[in-house]
């Protein structure tokens, strides 16, 4: 659509600009809103809604705004018609919006499912927490908090995006507090080697709120997995830690080798051999 050179094509861009949304959509939303006043009308009038209605149609000028019905081919706008749809049609146009900018938003933020974000926490009802992220309110449900966590109105943190999911509200953004995914994202804000593909995360066993375990492998030689996760002196691990909490934290080295794996995977316990009885699937440990 050409820039706008009319009060109303000038409102219709401003609109939809501030609702991040199509020009296209506020112009379906304001025709669907002109057939729902134009029924009305009929019903106003004491005139009987054809049995056919869905075959008509509307249409809107994006230039001057003029708004016009059909049944079929046929023009049936009623005289004053503009007037009457502008006052009923108010209300139908901003709620369609709404829906349109919801949409939009739930759409930004499924592309963020599995990152992590920082919110401040808003309210809480019962034992649900609500976020801000931003654009969108984000949904702490009680299975994704950590129990050793107090949350309280105005509290800045990062989030893990879990799900985009179907409520009793519609659809919300689900975040997490206690989701392994968090220790992931925030590994791989703080080492560059993650980021690069020198070092990858390869399983992360977490109980919230007390210990973590991670293990990682290098896919680059000369790169000790363990030693970019902690980080030198410790700073990397240490700014994950301080981001849950004070949450322990081991970092182990993955294996292919499943007895290599779980001995490391005992840490901090040190001298541990791990003999594995395949057919009963398991597992004796010794020193």
């Amino acid at each position: 659509m050409a820039q706008a050179r009319t009060e109303f094509a000038a409102a219709l861009n401003q609109i939809a600009s501030e609702k991040g949304v199509d020009v296209e959509v506020v112009l379906d939303a304001i025709r669907q809103a002109a057939l729902a006043a134009y029924k009305k009308d009929l019903v106003l009038r004491n005139e009987i809604v054809p049995e056919d209605f869905e075959e008509y149609t509307s249409e809107v000028d994006p230039v001057s705004g003029e708004i016009r019905i059909f049944h079929k081919k046929d023009n049936v706008t009623p005289p004053g018609f503009a007037r009457i749809a502008a006052s009923i049609a108010k209300q139908v146009i901003m709620q369609r919006l709404n829906e349109a900018e919801r949409d939009a938003i739930l759409s930004e933020y499924a592309s963020k499912v599995g990152t992590i974000i920082s919110g401040v926490i808003q309210r809480q009802e019962g034992n649900t927490f609500f976020v801000d992220l931003g654009r969108a309110e984000g949904v702490l449900p009680p299975s994704e908090q950590v129990h050793t966590e107090i949350y309280s109105q105005n509290q800045r943190l990062k989030f893990f995006i879990k799900e985009i999911r179907e409520g009793g509200r519609g659809s919300e953004v689900v975040v997490s507090r206690s989701d392994p995914g968090l220790v992931k994202a925030l590994f791989a804000m703080e080492v560059p080697e993650i980021a690069s593909g020198a070092v990858e995360i390869k399983v992360i066993a977490r109980e919230a709120g007390s210990r973590t375990k991670v293990a990682a492998i290098s896919t680059q030689e000369g790169v000790d997995p363990v030693g970019s996760l902690v980080g030198q002196k410790g700073v990397r691990v240490q700014a994950v830690m301080s981001e849950l909490g004070e949450e322990r934290i081991d970092i182990i080295s993955y294996s292919e080798d499943p007895a290599r794996f779980i001995a490391a995977s005992l840490s901090p316990a040190k001298d541990i051999q791990v003999k594995l009885n395949e057919t009963d699937k398991v597992i004796l440990g010794y020193r």
